[in-house]
């Protein structure tokens, strides 16, 4: 399957003017951070000094702040007691500028609230106190809910089920919803905890985790086979189009219904707490393919998001330009770390292998930079996780062009190329085309300039024997190195 190129900023542009209707149980979470000295001398439990406290809207309204935190407007619909609980998330959610809420107020149930005492010095999670109810909504709140939720559908791009098995999720406000979506043309996703996924039937994408999903299907999901075999038969019963199997560190897999399996990596990150992440995973899913994106782009803006949520503390939202910066992080090296020998990158490659990210390959003589080749290079950058870039020595620009070129020597050109942040690390070659160095590399990517057929690329027979993908860019007309040297000597003269 062809690698799309992610044009982020058009994607967040999009993202911008997108409506999500979110739909599911809200809750109150507390974080009492502080430090452990000693031992309590009424029983053998630690002691935790109480430093600081946070308040955030958690469950489903952590996918509300997530949806808005990256540029999308929302409508929220859930379910609060009469409590002091269910007052501080109403006033918290009218606070967000991009979230319109409509709050039912059960009077019989409290107001969900989980409290997490957390220690400092170890980032690590001692003890959670829980306050809920989670029983079915009754006939009447029922009722009140799919009156609330009914009229907002037509306003919504894409609607989200995110389910926490608190009540409000019943089966009869799940039909009403999704029937009514369905009617309307609109997507649905639903973030499941219910082991009984024909509740959800007719909804366009279900995101379970690998243990929901073991446990849903009642297989092991332990090989990429037995997930697909599982999932075909679970998208038989809920009449859905996909399943996403989220595996934390594993990455995500897609399932669908028509169509290729879609895997992507777990991006690189340094773990500090997982509450929450399912949230932010359900919400950048939902406001990607609100805009537009296909299959692999919703998940790799998902991966992304996921690994910026979790190098958080407490349920923490996630804006539209941490995902950026890391999707198209800033070099990984310092510019005179990126030009290297053709003998002398193989850890680099590697240790980006042993990290399962995507290196793409790109080549030119790049003898006077120019707008056309920021173009190709910033777009193949966007359609892989590392870009390298092979170029012509000086031997090999004068055999492919004329003793009169290169302008600039391959020094030179290599140190330009460096310093663009699109370029992960520049490797000279001294033949006239980089078979040699793309079959050494292996790319998962390839990428010319649209100038170019598929045929006409080199080592793209190379490429696709081993799985990987030929880009072809569209070209920026108008610019050309032998035009600029033509036109710059012909001044001269």
């Amino acid at each position: 399957m062809p690698t799309p190129i992610l044009d982020f900023d058009a994607l967040a542009q999009a993202i911008s003017q997108r409506t999500v209707l979110c739909i599911g149980d809200i809750m109150l979470d507390e974080f009492v951070y502080g430090e452990v000295s000693r031992i309590s001398p009424e029983a053998p439990t630690p002691v935790l000094a109480a430093q600081r406290s946070e308040i955030h809207v958690g469950g489903a309204g952590n996918v509300a702040r997530n949806v808005v935190s990256l540029g999308a407007h929302c409508v929220f619909v859930g379910l609060v007691g009469e409590d002091d609980a269910g007052a501080r998330l109403g006033s918290a959610l009218a606070g967000y500028a991009g979230i319109e809420s409509a709050l039912v107020c059960d009077p019989s149930r409290p107001t969900t609230r989980k409290v997490r005492f957390v220690s400092e010095h170890f980032s690590t999670h001692m003890l959670r106190a829980d306050w809920e109810q989670a029983l079915p909504a009754s006939d009447e709140v029922e009722t009140e809910l799919i009156k609330a939720i009914l009229p907002q559908i037509a306003r919504a791009d894409i609607v989200l089920l995110s389910d926490y098995a608190k009540g409000l999720l019943t089966a009869r406000v799940i039909r009403h919803t999704i029937d009514a979506a369905r009617q309307l043309g609109k997507p649905v996703i639903v973030d499941p905890k219910s082991l009984n996924w024909a509740i959800y039937r007719g909804a366009t994408l279900l995101t379970p985790n690998r243990k929901e999903f073991a446990e849903a299907t009642r297989s092991r999901a332990d090989t990429p086979q037995s997930v697909v075999d599982a999932s075909e038969d679970v998208m038989r019963l809920a009449d859905c189009e996909a399943i996403l199997i989220t595996q934390g560190e594993h990455g995500m897999t897609l399932v669908p219904r028509h169509g290729e399996v879609v895997h992507v990596p777990a991006f690189p990150a340094e773990v500090r707490d997982v509450s929450g992440a399912g949230d932010t995973v359900a919400a950048t899913l939902a406001v990607s393919i609100a805009a537009g994106a296909d299959w692999d782009t919703a998940l790799r803006m998902a991966s992304a998001a996921a690994a910026v949520a979790v190098g958080k503390q407490g349920t923490a939202s996630v804006s539209v330009d941490e995902v950026r910066r890391k999707i198209l992080p800033h070099a990984t090296l310092a510019a005179e770390e990126k030009v290297v020998s053709a003998a002398a990158f193989d850890y680099q490659l590697a240790e980006w292998k042993r990290q399962k990210l995507r290196v793409g390959f790109t080549n030119g003589c790049f003898d006077i930079l120019h707008p056309g080749h920021v173009k190709v290079l910033t777009a193949a950058r966007a359609a892989c996780d590392r870009l390298v870039v092979g170029l012509n020595s000086d031997a090999s620009v004068r055999r492919l062009k004329g003793a009169d070129r290169p302008v600039q020597d391959q020094r030179a050109r290599a140190e330009v190329l460096a310093a663009l942040e699109a370029v992960d690390l520049v490797v000279i070659f001294e033949e006239d085309t980089p078979i040699d160095l793309i079959t050494r590399i292996a790319p998962s990517v390839l990428v010319k300039g649209g100038d170019y057929t598929r045929e006409q690329v080199v080592g793209h027979e190379v490429v696709e024997a081993a799985g990987g993908t030929v880009v072809l860019v569209d070209i920026l007309q108008g610019f050309s190195t032998t035009a600029l040297v033509h036109r710059a000597r012909g001044g001269a003269t």
